[in-house]
């Protein structure tokens, strides 16, 4: 079972995990594309360790794989529309 469903398949981020839930309301609320390190930040990870954030990039890849988020040629995400 897919921890991030495609976007047709679950149309509500109510049906993702816990943290995946979270790390959209940060892109959201962003208001636009927004870094790794910023999700990061928000999230209380120390962004000074380039090591820490791969995990949050790993999380950050599987929703804009399944259509949630578009990630954008510098590495940015923001939320689809």
């Amino acid at each position: 079972m897919l921890k991030v469903p495609h976007r047709g398949e679950a149309a509500y981020a109510a049906a993702l995990p816990g943290d995946y839930q979270r790390i959209l309301q940060i892109v959201k609320a962003a208001g636009g594309p927004v870094m790794v390190k910023e999700v990061g930040a928000e999230l209380g990870i120390d962004a000074s360790v380039p090591d820490r954030l791969e995990p949050l990039r790993g999380k950050l890849s599987k929703p804009a794989a399944r259509g949630r988020l578009h990630k954008l040629p510098n590495g940015t995400y923001r939320i689809r529309p």
